[in-house]
């Protein structure tokens, strides 16, 4: 594993500027209800929330295309929202975070899929989603083939943001795939089990090591069955490579030619994981179409997971930001 120097790293992040990504995938909208606890409730063993503020912030594929955006690259957004005052509110926050909706198809046979967080000091005290899970059929399915047909052609990476919601199909996957492949871009895919041998001959596979352990009927609990089961989805599924995010083990790297390489993490701390997933999928990508190696792609999205699970909820990561996390580390190092 190869340091990434900072002269480097600027010259990918400037390069990352110039490209176009295509996100596809189950798009949701993040509500998080604030509030303190100070009581029990007479009615349940439960506890009262007061609440102070309510925010959203764009979640799932949105999220994704939203780092896009927060790197510095344009984005365009390919999935399914309702006709609902959900989609009104997740279409306008993207617009206004400048993504590309055109792609955006509405369903009004289907729920907006929101999901609620709760949070009474600082942690979360319950979650609920509101979500249809059945595949798109019909002229809902053929709307967005062809938004996403269209979008392949303009794009220099393709992102699949599979949560399993009955966007990302086996049929969706058998098309875009082989026209992604055909005309050079990265595609890479952030991996629901369900779906996992549809990924055959990707650029990219970024499951957390429960879905990787998962997709292989065995658990993940030490460094050889990592390595058994790393090398057992490479075998199967022939990406160009695969990264197993580990929480705060960090990520581990296996490529086609047989190369393995760790990567600890570099956070301080851990905040909140979520939405970490979108950040590793979209710096590694828009890093391997900016001309990165897959070690100095993996740098960086190791880098940019350290900045987003500092926070509390979805977040995003700029391109300032990863700046300033590499000489922070250098720093760290020197003094340490």
């Amino acid at each position: 594993m190869s340091e990434l120097s900072l002269k480097r790293l600027d010259e990918i992040l400037e390069r990352i500027g110039g490209l176009r990504a295509l996100v596809v995938g189950d798009i949701m909208l993040d509500r998080y209800v604030w509030g303190l606890v100070s009581r029990i409730s007479p009615e349940a063993p439960v506890p009262i929330v007061d609440v102070h503020e309510e925010t959203s912030r764009l979640g799932g594929a949105a999220n994704v295309a939203n780092n896009v955006v927060s790197l510095g690259a344009d984005c365009e957004l390919v999935g399914v929202i309702g006709e609902d005052e959900s989609s009104r509110v997740l279409e306008a926050m993207a617009v206004e975070a400048g993504i590309g909706v055109a792609g955006l198809v509405h369903d009004g046979g289907r729920p907006t899929t929101v999901k609620t967080r709760v949070i009474a000091h600082n942690q979360q005290v319950v979650r609920t989603d509101l979500e249809a899970k059945e595949e798109i059929e019909g002229k809902i399915r053929e709307n967005l083939s062809g938004a996403v047909m269209d979008g392949v052609d303009r794009c220099d990476a393709v992102v699949i943001s599979d949560y399993g919601k009955g966007v990302i199909t086996r049929g969706l996957l058998g098309v875009l795939i082989p026209q992604a492949r055909s005309r050079n871009k990265v595609i890479a895919v952030d991996p629901k089990e369900t779906h996992f041998m549809n990924y055959r001959g990707v650029s990219l596979i970024t499951p957390n090591q429960y879905e990787a352990g998962g997709a292989m009927g065995t658990r993940i609990h030490d460094e050889q069955s990592l390595l058994d089961v790393g090398w057992k989805i490479v075998k199967k599924l022939n990406p160009d490579a695969l990264l197993i995010t580990r929480g705060a083990q960090g990520m581990s790297l296996f490529e086609k030619d047989g190369t393995y390489s760790h990567f600890p993490t570099v956070a301080r701390k851990v905040y909140d994981v979520t939405g970490a997933g979108d950040t590793v999928i979209c710096a590694f990508s828009l890093a391997l179409a900016a001309g990165a190696g897959m070690d100095e792609a993996a740098h960086i999205a190791n880098h940019a997971a350290g900045l987003v699970i500092r926070d509390l909820g979805t977040a995003t990561v700029s391109r300032d930001a990863l700046l300033d996390s590499f000489r922070d580390l250098d720093s760290w190092n020197t003094d340490g």
